[in-house]
């Protein structure tokens, strides 16, 4: 059994993260996921919350807001919709991005509506965490 593996965290902005790790955690649409060395392969939609990497003993955490993570032999890769550094998040931007999601919610129906609810609670949760 592998002790790391290869994670590639990339946004239409910029690569964020690259390089070995020991695990991610994501957050999944239909739940959060661990990602360990040796995986079964798999891919999962992304919904709003933190990835967390956990790397030479210590952790980093970015802003994942939508995408794909897909596992491989070759390792983890998240193509991410929206992706930064949990630094640079603030407070102030999420509440920002709780609002004007909270105010599309009353013109969505169905599977829309269902991942509209989905970012608002993502983004509720991540405002603890900043």
């Amino acid at each position: 059994m592998a002790d790391t593996l290869t994670f590639s965290l990339v946004s239409p902005e910029r690569e964020l993260f690259s390089g070995q790790v020991g695990q991610v955690d994501l957050p999944g649409t239909e739940g959060n996921l661990g990602i360990l060395p040796d995986h079964a392969p798999l891919m999962a939609a992304l919904s709003t919350g933190a990835i967390t990497v956990y790397a030479n003993g210590s952790q980093e955490q970015f802003f994942v807001q939508g995408g794909f993570a897909d596992v491989t032999p070759a390792g983890l890769t998240v193509l991410a919709e929206l992706a930064r550094p949990m630094a640079e998040l603030t407070r102030d931007d999420l509440t920002a991005e709780i609002e004007k999601a909270k105010a599309d919610l009353d013109t969505l129906q169905d599977e829309a509506a269902l991942a509209a609810r989905q970012n608002i609670d993502g983004l509720e949760a991540l405002f603890n965490m900043v």
